[in-house]
């Protein structure tokens, strides 16, 4: 099972948050958190990692707070979640660094990257817009995907 990390999960929720705002509006840490009842310290530490990543502008003073730094149609969920926790794995060695001690007879890694692939080209290709777009779900109704990050 491939399950995203806490940390994407509330920078996915921020990044929604701030999509449906109206006129682009800002939005504090403070705010986002209150919000979806996450605690201020860790919303603060995401929004300034997106914020480093380009994906959120950040304004200081009374009015300050953080909102999109491009139209949500041109940042993807796999931008957001690479933000987070980095590129995105299913195995221990799905890099090409070969310092697993089955590298050179493993038949299935090949495989398992290729799956790879094909999942962060899906997070690519479904862009924040798509995101804040869906309405929320009930709570009773479980999610079809769940995706797993180690």
């Amino acid at each position: 099972m491939l399950r995203l990390s806490k940390k994407a999960d509330y920078a996915l929720m921020a990044m929604k948050h701030l999509a449906t705002r109206p006129d682009a509006a800002s939005a504090s840490a403070r705010e986002i958190a209150e919000a979806y009842d996450i605690p201020i310290e860790l919303m603060a530490k995401i929004l300034q990692r997106l914020a480093r990543r380009h994906l959120l502008a950040s304004h200081q003073g009374t009015r300050g707070g953080y909102r999109l730094a491009r139209a949500s149609s041109a940042i993807s969920v796999a931008d957001i979640i690479e933000a987070i926790d980095g590129p995105l794995t299913v195995t221990a060695c799905s890099t090409e660094a070969e310092n697993c001690g089955q590298y050179a007879k493993c038949s299935v890694r090949d495989p398992l990257w290729r799956i790879k692939d094909r999942i962060v080209s899906a997070l690519s290709t479904c862009s924040l817009q798509e995101i804040a777009a869906d309405p929320a779900m009930p709570e009773d109704v479980p999610s079809q995907l769940t995706f797993r990050r180690t």
